[in-house]
């Protein structure tokens, strides 16, 4: 019998649907939770052969047609845990505004019934590919939902999350503003260097036809296209996302793409711990769009000091 995900029809290298062959099915309603500051409810989605998606709304009570943010964590992450949690689901909503919670594809429960050779990094271009064309479809599924404020859509990505977030961006003008927490790039270099790559097997990861496949998908060639508010947050200490990466990343920003430096994990903890790690977005959502004046991305150091571009002027 054929694997339900060979009968999949996608385009991964094309950020829009274009000739992927993805149609919707039915969603289906599950858990209704009313806790005292939210409603949290579970909807099962699916667009593709094999491969349900769990979505968790976060809807804050007493807020009609909130704005909404996407939340996507890289690998590793359990993501039920995270957004059962009351104490995240409070922080994510505090102020007003609906949250959305899904996983990454071939990670976590959405990694099913596929051969033991294959992993999220073996398969990256369908990762990533099939990922930023979820985000489309969960944004037609909330828009349709009529419970949002679809003027109002932000999303937060952690990882390799953050490079979706990136891409979708790029791809679905809904999205106004994108927060993202150390997100993978710059593919030749991060593919070569970075630690997330077992050596023994990183020679399959930068043949010319590997690299040709994930290099549609790379944000340092998307970032630059973007006009809308973007931070990036970079840890020195965390070398999943290598130095040289990181830089590059930075380099492809556009300026009004904010850019924080923070050197060790503690560091960022000390200043965006008790959910103002996710103000930033939310915040973004409430303030009238800016126009794009270009040039380079404001980047500014973890130590409260001033603001510089990557010239060194001071702002």
């Amino acid at each position: 019998m054929r694997p339900l995900y060979e009968e999949i029809q996608e385009d991964w290298s094309d950020l829009q649907i274009g000739v992927s062959k993805l149609e919707p099915m039915p969603p289906i309603i599950g858990e209704v939770a009313q806790l005292d500051k939210f409603t949290r409810v579970t909807v099962r989605v699916q667009w593709r052969p094999g491969d349900p998606i769990d979505l968790w709304i976060l809807l804050p009570k007493g807020v009609k047609k909130p704005p909404v943010v996407l939340y996507l964590y890289g690998p590793g992450t359990n993501n039920e845990a995270r957004f059962r949690d009351p104490r995240w689901s409070d922080r994510v909503t505090q102020g007003g505004v609906a949250a959305v919670g899904f996983e990454m594809a071939l990670t976590g429960g959405r990694f099913r019934d596929r051969p033991m050779r294959q992993t999220m990094l073996t398969e990256l271009q369908e990762a990533i590919g099939s990922t930023v064309h979820d985000v489309k479809f969960i944004l037609d599924y909330l828009d349709k939902s009529g419970q949002f404020d679809m003027n109002r859509v932000g999303m937060f990505g952690d990882a390799v999350g953050g490079t979706v977030a990136i891409l979708a961006a790029a791809a679905d003008p809904r999205i106004k503003a994108v927060d993202t927490l150390e997100p993978w790039g710059d593919w030749p270099d991060f593919l070569a260097t970075s630690p997330v790559i077992d050596d023994a097997a990183r020679a399959n990861f930068v043949t010319p036809e590997f690299l040709k496949k994930v290099a549609p998908l790379d944000p340092v060639k998307w970032l630059p296209q973007l006009k809308i508010p973007v931070r990036i947050q970079q840890i020195k200490e965390t070398q999943i996302v290598p130095i040289k990466c990181k830089e590059a990343i930075t380099a492809a920003a556009p300026k009004q793409v904010e850019v924080m430096r923070f050197v060790a994990v503690t560091d960022i903890t000390r200043r965006e711990s008790g959910g103002r790690l996710f103000d930033w977005v939310k915040d973004k959502l409430q303030e009238p769009a800016q126009p794009s004046t270009g040039g380079n991305a404001k980047v500014a150091a973890a130590e409260q000091t001033p603001a510089v571009d990557k010239s060194g002027t001071k702002n």
